[in-house]
C-alpha cells in the first residue's frame, strides 16, 4: 500500500513544493532538501515546460485580400520592372510628380536594381576582372543538354566500339 501512495506523491516540479525547498536550503537541513529532490519526477518530459502552440493566424496573402492591399514592393527586379520604371519616368516628365507617385503606388518599383550580366557579382568587382578570369566564371543559368535519342544511341555505339578496341 505504501508503494502506491509514494507513486501518487510524485512531484512534477519544484513549484509544487512552495517555499519549503528554499527554507530547507537556508536552514541547512540537508536531509529535507534531499528528500524533496528525490520526490521530484525524473522524467524530463514532465519537467520541461511546454507552451501551447499559438493558434494559426491568417497568412499575409489572406490579410492583403481582406484589407484590399496591393502586392508588396518587390525587393529586386523582374521582367516587367524596367518597363514600369520607364512608364513612371515618362509620366514624371509629361505630367509631373503627382502622376509619377500615383504610378508608383499602383505598381511599386523594386527597391534594388542589381547589375545585369555580371554573374551575380558587384559591378566594380566584375569589371575589375580580366577577360581570362571572366571566362573561367561559372555560367549563371544551367546549360541544358541539347541531345536527342538518336545522338544518345550513336554515343553509346561509339563508346561500345571504343571499349572493344582498347579493352577499357
Amino acid at each position: 500500500m505504501q508503494i502506491h501512495s509514494l507513486d501518487k506523491a510524485q512531484l512534477i516540479n519544484e513549484v509544487q513544493l512552495g517555499s519549503q525547498l528554499s527554507h530547507a536550503v537556508e536552514g541547512g537541513r540537508r536531509a529535507d532538501f534531499a528528500l524533496m529532490l528525490a520526490l521530484l519526477s525524473p522524467d524530463q518530459l514532465e519537467t520541461t515546460p511546454v507552451d501551447a502552440l499559438p493558434a494559426q493566424g491568417k497568412t499575409e496573402r489572406e490579410l492583403r485580400a481582406y484589407f484590399e492591399l496591393p502586392e508588396p514592393q518587390p525587393l529586386s527586379t523582374n521582367e516587367s520592372s524596367y518597363q514600369n520604371a520607364a512608364q513612371q519616368a515618362k509620366a514624371f516628365h509629361e505630367s509631373g510628380l503627382a502622376d509619377a507617385r500615383l504610378l508608383d503606388g499602383l505598381k511599386p518599383t523594386p527597391l534594388s536594381y542589381p547589375p545585369q550580366g555580371t554573374k551575380g557579382m558587384p559591378e566594380e568587382v566584375y569589371h575589375n576582372l580580366s577577360g581570362h578570369e571572366r571566362r573561367l566564371l561559372p555560367p549563371t543559368e544551367d546549360a541544358t543538354i541539347k541531345a536527342s535519342p538518336q545522338d544518345l544511341y550513336l554515343s553509346l555505339v561509339q563508346a561500345k566500339r571504343f571499349a572493344e578496341m582498347y579493352g577499357v
